[in-house]
């Protein structure tokens, strides 16, 4: 069997890239700064994990030790201003490493850019390319512009201004244009790169089959995602600089991770060839388009799935799925309340109580401002509160419990209500009961992800009263689930 090491194995590609392998029959190992920021992945499990620095040629050099084909897939960019030079030392240290131990091939997935002055990440990420293919070691190069995936920097990037700015005012970039490529596209070619003749050793251009300005992406993610077009008024005064900041400032993600992509969005991404086809031919319904591809990404937020969603599943999920180990900031915004505390009564009694919630037995907090919400429910044309429930102590899978609907029960464990009132954004209560070192415990999380500009000021705005509600929520349980003598 095959023995693969993926580089990078705790980032945005790597972490995807790995399942694919497994699923294609190769044996893999992880080379990974630290060990223990895989623990939580899915297929941890299946794999072998070396610790090391990409840096220090003794250890790249043991990580590499009876690898046939090495996927490296190591960027610093956001890491501070000498970026390019650790990028191009642990090139060297990995090119050099891979001689000494008889890799077969290296794998890389770079930038596409034809500019004759491209940014210092393009770049570098050009550097890079040249120290692997000059290694003697057969290479092969990916040359890829935005991916389109959730958990893609330059997605998320493209995810976060739309969604929050219906009006913006632009850098000229916008109108540069770029061919987007879906992360399910380029880690079919990654997987395809291991099994490459020996003698291709050279750089290919991968994309998709649209050519978009930036602004033509703002526009399609708006439409896919049902948020109305977006106003976008080009300037000429944004430098680079200043388009970061104000990337900083109106997205979660980090200023220093925005500025190189947005000093590489001056310069056209456009595939110039398509030679991969010869060795590694279009699929029959050919490449993915970027609507598919942003539709897929956001089919997870379609679909309401939040076990899955946002937190760490038990299966693996799709590639253009966010995973555990994304940053904080990808996936899309999501708000959460969460409160938890310890019951005096046995987990019977406590779920007893979580089952009956709703209806005539109310939510055990502030029932004038229940009404309340209920009321402005119904007045702009929702359900409001009078559906109550259809069993006042039993609950299944899809009964409506005032204005929720049971999305999820695991009698005993946990109950997840999906709001069905009128709101700016998806809504999920979820209420559950657990023992911990003979404690009975309960836990409470509300989560609410925002549509559109309405949906982030929709939160802030019904915080306080949010804090009033669920923070009153688990002593009123906690209470009633004490008075009662034994579950019924």
């Amino acid at each position: 069997m095959t023995r693969c090491l993926v580089t990078g194995a705790t980032g945005y590609i790597g972490g995807r890239l790995v399942p694919q392998l497994l699923d294609a029959g190769y044996e893999v190992r992880c080379m990974a700064r630290a060990a223990g920021r895989l623990r939580d992945q899915t297929w941890r499990d299946r794999v072998e994990v070396r610790e090391a620095d990409a840096l220090t040629p003794r250890q790249t050099r043991a990580a590499l030790d009876g690898v046939e084909v090495a996927y490296y897939l190591i960027h610093t960019m956001g890491s501070g201003r000498d970026f390019a030079r650790r990028d191009r030392r642990a090139a060297e240290v990995f090119a050099s490493a891979a001689g000494e131990a008889g890799v077969r091939r290296i794998v890389y997935l770079g930038g596409l850019t034809t500019a004759t002055r491209p940014s210092p990440h393009m770049r570098s990420r050009g550097e890079v390319e040249r120290i692997l293919l000059g290694s003697g070691v057969p290479a092969v190069a990916f040359r890829a512009a935005m991916i389109i995936g959730s958990g893609s920097v330059s997605f998320e990037m493209l995810r976060h201004l739309t969604e929050r700015l219906p009006i913006m005012t632009t850098p000229r970039w916008v109108r540069t244009l770029t061919q987007p490529i879906a992360i399910r596209d380029v880690l079919r070619y990654l997987v395809a790169g291991a099994e490459l003749p020996t003698q291709v050793s050279r750089a290919f251009d991968i994309g998709g089959p649209d050519v978009l300005s930036y602004a033509d992406m703002m526009q399609g993610y708006a439409d896919v995602a049902g948020l109305p077009p977006r106003v976008i008024i080009p300037v000429p005064v944004l430098t680079p600089r200043l388009s970061s900041y104000w990337v900083g400032l109106v997205t979660p993600v980090p200023a220093g991770v925005a500025r190189p992509l947005v000093e590489s969005l001056r310069n056209e991404a456009i595939c110039h060839e398509h030679d991969i086809t010869r060795y590694v031919p279009d699929l029959p319904e050919g490449l993915i388009g970027f609507r598919q591809a942003v539709d897929l990404a956001l089919r997870r937020i379609k679909e309401a799935d939040v076990a899955t969603r946002w937190s760490s599943a038990s299966t693996p999920g799709a590639p253009s799925d966010p995973l555990p180990t994304d940053p904080d900031w990808a996936g899309g915004s999501l708000y959460v309340d969460e409160r938890s505390k310890v019951v005096d009564a046995s987990p019977a009694a406590l779920w007893q109580v979580i089952e009956g919630v709703g209806g005539d037995n109310g939510w055990y907090s502030l029932p004038v401002a229940w009404r309340i919400r209920g009321l402005l429910d119904r007045l702009m044309g929702g359900v409001g509160l009078r559906r109550g429930r259809r069993d006042a102590r039993r609950l299944r899978v899809g009964d409506a419990v005032d204005f929720w609907r049971v999305e999820e029960i695991v009698p005993g464990t946990l109950l997840r209500l999906r709001a069905e009132m009128r709101l700016p954004g998806l809504a999920w209560l979820e209420l559950a009961c657990h023992e911990e070192d003979g404690r009975t415990v309960y836990h409470q999380r509300a989560i609410f992800h925002p549509h559109g500009l309405l949906g982030h000021l929709y939160w802030r705005g019904i915080s306080p009263l949010h804090g009033l509600i669920f923070g009153r929520m688990p002593g009123n349980v906690a209470r009633a689930a004490a008075r009662l003598p034994h579950p019924v």
